[in-house]
């Protein structure tokens, strides 16, 4: 068999149970995916250690960048997503562009991180929570109240359908944001703090500046992680074909608007100097804290910090539904276990996966709690680390699937910059940020780099990703009708486009 196989669609399964269509449209689609990024958590957890420890006070710089490489790399993406819809996303791109066994290996690699994500937002949701309350109320609960309540809520509501989701994000998106934007707004309004608007931290060379620019890169990233899900709604999307890519591309354009924005005038509120000892100090966190005092008054700071929680708590709900959608497309061929794959009667849900990723995320935390570790150093740290790696290696091989893809089928689609050159640069984008990762992985760490859970991080990417060779080597071998369905298994709106929706234009 040759390494690029057959892409042809398999035939459904009679006992196929389908998510329920037309639950969100283009807003909802951006909702779910933006707030899986949780702008106001990637700020506030983020800009800290990429100020203080990665490009400094070029941090916009670093910013803008990564906002340019992710941007070629979702022209790529989107263009397959014009073709493919899948609540599988990366597993069903990688199965119809390098192969089922490749596909596969993608497929658990995708699992495995959006599974850790939930449990390391839980992680920081948790420690936003107890400093709140203790600050707000005076109530000085453990994290582990905070963190059991964040699950047991997550897995109440994602028992609905995503529209009950996409709201209940909606709303706590819209909040964070627009606090981002007042306290942004309110610096540029006073033509910036000591020295002015300091426009020479967005110079682009200084993206790369600095010994550690590797980790600041790396960092911006980081903040992105989420935005990509937008593909696996597509099932559950009133237009797929014409939602997803739109709403990929304004959710990168979008954050990375916000975030070039916002760390630029967080740093010239504070001036470039102060905020270097400020992000290097015991309170990173009046990096935006002091300026929205300063340039808000003290409701803004009470306000940053409901929002942190409620960030945290959207972004790790946003997560769990990514999760719960792999599970459910491994599950419906097969995989794992077939009742995964089994949807609601009534609210169309994948709430057997959904459940089994409440129980998984609850497993990885009690863990943590046993082991005595913090929420913030090292639940939310190393898992986020994990799974970051993880996915990091399924988008590389998600855009060079791209190329290989549009080499064999839809002449009609290709084009010589949205089907080969955007998706090779974004893979090679892609590569450098592992590199980036890996070669500063004990520095991203910080404090919890002496935890022994730090040290098999490659080794379970690694060993997750072999996993998932041998058992798609196995089925092929033994089990040549399931391997057939392998990433494959699609029905009415999951199944391959060939009629074209207009292009989306670069």
């Amino acid at each position: 068999m040759s390494a690029v196989e057959d892409t042809t669609a398999t035939q459904d399964p009679p006992n196929v149970q389908r998510l329920k269509a037309n639950s969100v449209g283009l807003a909802g689609v951006i909702f779910m995916a933006l707030a899986t990024a949780a702008p106001i958590t990637a700020m506030t957890g983020n800009l800290p250690v990429i100020v203080g420890g990665g490009n400094g006070v070029h941090a916009p710089a670093g910013f803008l960048f990564v906002t340019v490489v992710l941007t070629v790399f979702t022209i790529g993406y989107v263009a397959m997503a014009r073709h493919i819809t899948t609540a599988g996303a990366f597993y069903g791109f990688v199965s119809h562009g390098l192969g089922r066994v490749v596909g596969m290996a993608s497929g658990l690699l995708a699992v495995l991180a959006y599974v850790v994500f939930e449990a390391s937002i839980v992680g920081i949701f948790a420690y936003f929570a107890e400093q709140t309350f203790a600050a707000q109320f005076g109530i000085h609960w453990s994290w582990q109240v905070y963190a059991l309540a964040m699950l047991a809520v997550t897995a109440v509501l994602s028992y609905f359908d995503l529209e009950v989701a996409s709201k209940v994000l909606g709303v706590f998106l819209a909040g964070e944001v627009v606090m981002l934007v007042l306290l942004a707004g309110s610096v540029l309004v006073h033509g910036g703090g000591p020295g002015g608007l300091h426009v020479g931290t967005l110079n682009p060379t200084g993206a790369f500046a600095g010994v550690n620019a590797g980790v600041g890169l790396f960092f911006c990233f980081w903040s992105w992680i989420g935005f990509e899900s937008t593909a696996m709604y597509g099932e559950e999307s009133r237009n797929p074909k014409r939602i997803i890519p739109r709403a990929t591309l304004l959710a990168v354009l979008a954050l990375g608007v916000l975030y070039t924005f916002v760390s630029w005038m967080v740093l010239s509120g504070n001036g470039p100097a102060d905020s270097l000892g400020i992000a290097t100090g015991s309170s990173p966190l009046d990096l935006f804290l002091a300026p929205a005092q300063t340039y808000l008054g003290h409701w803004a700071v009470t306000a940053f910090q409901w929002l942190m929680c409620t960030s945290a708590f959207a972004c790790g709900m946003a997560f769990h539904q990514c999760a719960s959608r792999y599970l459910y497309a491994i599950g419906r061929e097969g995989f794992l276990h077939p009742a995964l794959g089994r949807t609601h009667p009534r609210h169309g849900s994948p709430h057997i996966a959904s459940f089994t990723q409440t129980a998984v995320a609850l497993a990885i935390v009690g863990g943590f709690w046993a082991a005595g570790q913090d929420p913030y150093v090292s639940l939310y740290t190393l898992t986020a680390i994990l799974g970051t790696l993880a996915l990091l290696v399924v988008q590389t091989l998600c855009s060079f699937s791209v190329i290989v893809y549009f080499r064999r089928h839809h002449p009609e689609s290709r084009h010589w910059f949205r089907t080969f050159t955007a998706p090779l640069l974004g893979g090679l984008g892609m590569l450098a940020a592992i590199v980036l990762l890996v070669v500063n992985l004990d520095t991203a760490a910080g404090a919890a780099s002496e935890i022994f859970f730090f040290k098999l991080i490659p080794w379970i990417v690694g060993a997750v990703f072999a996993g998932g060779i041998a058992l798609a080597l196995y089925m092929r071998a033994r089990h040549p009708q399931k391997y057939e369905v392998m990433g494959r298994l699609i029905v009415e709106d999951a199944q391959e486009r060939t009629d074209e929706a207009a292009p989306v234009t670069v």
